[in-house]
């Protein structure tokens, strides 16, 4: 019989307390664990991780993931005071925020029959193929965009009065953070960031986007427009799932092409949409899987890798309902990368969460709030989501300490994977499920800190943190339910 391991601190003696319960099923084990300040990247401790066979991987200077059978572990820790190991926690899992598959029985079964009745349509149904080549930024056009008055929160939200201040610059990188983006999108394509250590030619004249090194030296190969944590590659792409896989098994509709777009799609090229901040740079950082599932260690990965390669903006439309209750212990290793963001000048957006079964709480007095969005790091934008009427999304959290800002995220139109448009995620049979969620207004959000910032590269992420909630307009429905008790004002903050 193997055992499961349960760790915690005592704050008391400084040392490290184990405890082993029974489990009838033997399975692997994953912890993150934080080294203490003078035996960090210890070689004893790196030594004896490999000698018992337990996977060992860094995370940051702090942080590494271990895994191993409960017995390695046992072994593993058993030996090591809290001298070494300063803290050790769970590697959690964290998701999407929202949830596409359809729950109601009845209008399951209906489908259900209706697809085994008509075969030839889940033929007709292709899946993507991961890892298309990367194209070559294409000449962006010089013409309206055909599809913006479809976009009810670029309007809402004063977008194009804004751009007549400014319409930004392609200086300032936002990392979407998410299941990945399309970047072969058309709407995309122009705007994705393209690394300068992994693309242009080398010292002999030779195309370094693909040769199969790592250029420049950040320990990625061939990173060329951002890094896929969940496959282990570098071609980002956003894995959505069918119309019908997603109404029956859930999972990633497309989730981070979508939020992209409402970021950075390429603004006056003639085609589509505009985003926010229809110049700025995306960065695709994929995490979360086709089945939009990701643990800890991932977003841990791509919030570093953000960070370390220039973005200055990051858009997370991803999290939990608190932490883990069987666990009983705080996402520290998540708190820490956070930390290491506000201390590199990075702005974290996050969505302030749906509610327990899609029914919106207050952040601040439940007993499981939105996470990341409710840490206190400072450099957190906590995001809540409002319809075309001003009103609170009912789905959305809220929290007058917790949560910051409201923006557009009811039936939100933007870019969806394969050259396509639209706000709703699937329309078929009758059936229509919107893009709704706190997911859909952090990318508002993040565009508009990327826009400001474009205009005024010399402000710190505290004054762009400030105008963003300075410039916002009051309205009923936030009033005592947001630190700013108002929504995003693009028009306004770029005048701020």
């Amino acid at each position: 019989m193997e055992f499961k391991l349960w760790l915690r601190l005592s704050l008391w003696s400084g040392s490290l307390l184990l405890c082993f319960s029974a489990l009838s099923q033997p399975k692997n084990e994953e912890y993150l664990v934080k080294f203490s300040n003078t035996d960090r990247k210890s070689i004893s401790f790196g030594s004896e991780v490999k000698s018992l066979g337990v996977k060992y991987e860094s995370l940051s200077d702090e942080w590494a993931l271990v895994s191993g059978s409960a017995a390695q572990l046992k072994s593993l820790f058993s030996s090591k005071s809290g001298r070494v190991i300063e803290y050790i926690q769970p590697n959690y899992k964290v998701s999407l925020i929202e949830k596409y598959q359809l729950e109601d029985p009845l209008r399951r079964t209906a489908l259900e029959i209706f697809l085994n009745k008509n075969p030839e349509i889940m033929k007709r149904t292709v899946r993507r193929q991961d890892n298309p080549e990367i194209p070559l930024a294409p000449t962006s056009g010089n013409a309206a965009d055909p599809l913006f008055s479809n976009q009810w929160g670029m309007l809402d939200v004063g977008a194009a009065n804004a751009w007549n201040v400014s319409r930004g610059t392609d200086k300032i990188i936002v990392a979407v953070i998410d299941t990945g983006v399309d970047y072969t999108h058309e709407d995309i394509l122009p705007n994705m960031w393209r690394n300068p250590g992994e693309t242009g030619l080398d010292s002999s004249n030779r195309d370094k986007s693909s040769n199969g090194k790592d250029d420049d030296g950040n320990g990625y190969v061939d990173d060329v427009v951002g890094w896929d944590f969940a496959k282990d590659d570098n071609k980002p792409y956003d894995m959505s799932s069918s119309v019908f896989g997603t109404l029956l098994g859930g999972g990633n509709p497309g989730h981070g092409t979508h939020c992209a777009g409402n970021v950075a799609a390429r603004g006056q090229n003639g085609i589509g949409v505009s985003g926010v901040a229809p110049n700025a740079q995306i960065m695709a950082l994929r995490f979360l899987s086709e089945k939009g599932a990701g643990t800890t260690a991932g977003a841990i990965k791509a919030i570093k890798y953000a960070v370390d390669n220039g973005a200055k903006v990051l858009s997370n439309s991803w999290g939990s309902e608190g932490e883990s209750p069987s666990e009983g212990q705080e996402n520290k290793a998540l708190q820490d990368v956070i930390a290491y963001a506000q201390s590199k000048g990075v702005l974290f957006i996050a969505a302030a969460g749906n509610g327990h079964g899609g029914k919106g709480y207050d952040n601040d007095t439940d007993a499981r709030p939105g996470f990341p969005a409710s840490y206190p790091q400072d450099n957190i934008v906590s995001v809540a989501a409002i319809n075309s009427s001003d009103q609170l999304g009912g789905f959305s959290n809220w929290g007058a300490k917790t949560v910051d800002i409201g923006a557009p995220g009811v039936k939100v139109y933007s870019t969806m994977v394969g050259n396509k448009y639209s706000d709703a995620v699937v329309s078929v049979l009758g059936m229509k499920i919107n893009w709704d969620g706190t997911s859909m207004a952090t990318p508002h959000v993040a565009g508009a800190a990327a826009l400001y910032w474009s205009a005024h590269p010399e402000k710190t992420w505290q004054e762009v943190k400030g105008a963003l909630l300075g410039s916002v307009k009051k309205i009923n429905s936030l009033a005592n339910k947001t630190t700013s008790g108002g929504k995003l004002d693009v028009q306004a903050l770029m005048k701020y």
